[in-house]
């Protein structure tokens, strides 16, 4: 069942099989050392210097050198086993970590929207690890201990073939057995606690990454008290089930111990009845201990099992979870992109909610469209259809005339630029997140996009200049300043298509004013798709879409739409009231 469930990742081990063949020869060596070779010693050193005609002088050194022999073996091959082993876990761990984060990068936006990032994290950090002590770990203790196991039940039936008195001692080995019982009654209990305790581990996970990532909101409106009794809480529950997980764990390990005590004690009974030499009693306990002692390890190995495998189940949702925008079989080229985008009859929905209705709508090359509508009509969802961040669910988007589902999407996503409402910035130099837009860019080409972008002369103020680090999603740069760098990556990508979610919904006015300048200069000879929720940003657009509940109800210039479309001329009012009220 281990082999058959975890068998396709042991190819991870590949790349370092000679350290981990090294560190499984090693730990037969100190199993061999262990099991057969302290009973050995027992056996056979003890009558040899407790006897009358005991060794002398340098006979007796070379005699007593096996003890520090054995352990020395016993010790090496430990020591080696335990280091090339971490050598090949850490190598497995890095390759599981990077397989499941490069099956993220391909998982399609919709996945995001069902899964939550801290629970992501925790799979990614914390499953990965579970799984790499199965493959690696577990491994090497199932060579390792049945080697220590086979080895002191080879010296017991050597020592009862040779000491015919002795025979009792196989059956103190015959409860060997029993100890099977509590280590399946207990894996079972477990995997079920296991894959609670990991779910509540990504909750948990999913809790600091939201607080962490709300810093400000959380003091504006005074959260601290109820962020840390959330975090308490999930917390606590983890303590529980990681509790209730350890309970049975560690429960293991004395049930096989008073097994064995039992079996000791039986051992002993019949020894002293037979009135057996010492040394001889001293080698069967000692091999009986190397017996019990592989038994309770491998107990362990079973419980680690149970657990990889509630690890396993959930980075399998991740590494087969479908691509549900899935590549091309035979994918087209452009040759060239004017940027001509068609809706044609376009439906989509969001699982059992429907978001755009029988879409028709045609978009010439380098025209500027907005989109508006009240919240949830369907603006942003008729943009992500472009990039293909998600596919229609009826119906077809092309751009020139070709099918966005035909063409590969690396290649059109080269295509479309996208500023978003709170652009992202990488925790990098400024130069660096221009740069996204084109790797190769020289920086007198990024300082052109910059310039372009009304945002050269605010980053030359930094001391140290476009190399300055702009911290964590861009923290230390002010909106203005992420959103100048964010059209400057747009600009040095130089795409015939540009998306822009709103640029400049949350700016003050002089931020604003720059903005509009680079926009346009963005806009020039390029098809241009803004999401508007200020109407200052569409003053120059060609036409203008009307959405409501997910149909687009009317197009055409601000002058038409604001005398004949009730619904445009009452979101324009709106906003011009806000406008009017903002600067008195």
């Amino acid at each position: 069942m281990f082999l058959k469930r975890f068998g396709p990742y042991f190819s991870y081990l590949k790349p370092v099989r000679k350290q981990f063949a090294l560190g499984l020869g090693f730990g037969l060596i100190s199993a061999a050392a262990s099991g057969a070779g302290l009973p050995f010693i027992i056996q056979y050193l003890v009558p040899l210097v407790t006897s009358d005609d005991k060794p002398q002088g340098m006979a007796l050194i070379l005699l007593l050198s096996s003890i520090p022999l054995a352990f020395s073996l016993r010790a090496l091959g430990g020591f080696l086993n335990a280091y090339f082993m971490a050598y090949a876990g850490m190598h497995v761990l890095e390759r599981l970590r990077c397989m499941v984060f490069e099956k993220i990068q391909f998982l399609p936006v919709a996945f995001f929207h069902k899964n939550n990032v801290g629970d992501l994290m925790s799979r990614v950090m914390g499953d990965t690890g579970q799984l790499q002590t199965a493959l690696v770990k577990v491994v090497n203790s199932l060579v390792k201990e049945p080697a220590t196991l086979v080895s002191a039940v080879g010296f017991l039936i050597y020592l009862t073939i040779s000491e015919s008195e002795v025979a009792f001692m196989l059956i103190a080995l015959a409860t060997v057995p029993a100890c099977v019982l509590p280590i399946r009654a207990i894996g079972s209990r477990i995997l079920k606690k296991a894959k609670l305790a990991q779910n509540q581990a990504g909750e948990l996970n999913n809790v600091l990454n939201e607080n962490l990532s709300a810093v400000r909101e959380v003091r504006a409106y005074s959260l601290e008290t109820r962020e840390i009794n959330r975090f308490s809480a999930a917390a606590r529950k983890l303590f529980k089930l990681t509790l209730k997980t350890v309970k049975y764990d560690k429960a293991l390990s004395p049930l096989i111990e008073l097994t064995t005590a039992f079996a000791l004690c039986f051992s002993l009974y019949v020894a002293v009845q037979k009135d057996i030499q010492p040394e001889i009693i001293a080698s069967i306990l000692t091999a009986l201990y190397m017996c019990y002692e592989p038994i309770k390890k491998l107990g362990g190995v079973s419980n680690t099992i149970r657990k990889a495998q509630a690890s396993l189940d959930r980075l399998e949702y991740v590494l087969h979870s479908v691509d549900t925008v899935p590549e091309a079989a035979n994918p087209k080229s452009f040759q060239s992109v004017a940027g001509e985008i068609e809706f044609n009859n376009v439906t989509f929905s969001y699982d059992d909610e429907v978001a755009l209705k029988s879409v028709n709508v045609m978009i010439k090359p380098s025209q500027v469209i907005a989109l508006v509508g009240p919240s949830g009509a369907g603006k942003t969802t008729f943009a992500n259809l472009v990039p293909r961040f998600y596919d229609a669910v009826e119906g077809n988007v092309s751009i020139d005339g070709i099918d966005v589902r035909e063409l590969d999407k690396h290649e059109l996503r080269a295509q479309i630029a996208l500023v978003s409402q709170e652009s992202l910035l990488f925790s990098d130099t400024i130069a660096n997140n221009i740069r996204l837009g084109k790797p190769e860019a020289t920086l007198e080409e990024i300082k052109r996009a910059a310039r372009m972008a009304n945002a050269h002369d605010f980053i030359e103020a930094f001391q140290d200049g476009y190399d300055t680090l702009v911290g964590e999603r861009g923290s230390r740069l002010s909106g203005g300043q992420r959103q100048r760098i964010a059209i400057a990556r747009a600009l040095l990508k130089d795409a015939p298509i540009i998306i822009l979610d709103e640029p400049t919904s949350a700016l003050d006015a002089e931020s604003e004013h720059n903005i509009q300048a680079a926009l346009e200069t963005l806009a020039k000879g390029r098809t241009v798709l803004i999401i508007a929720h200020r109407f200052s940003t569409i003053q120059h657009a060609d036409s203008i879409f009307v959405f409501e509940d997910g149909h687009i109800i009317a197009q055409g210039p601000h002058r038409e739409l604001y005398q004949s479309n009730e619904l445009y001329t009452s979101l324009y009012d709106k906003q011009a009231k806000t406008t009017q009220s903002d600067h008195t």
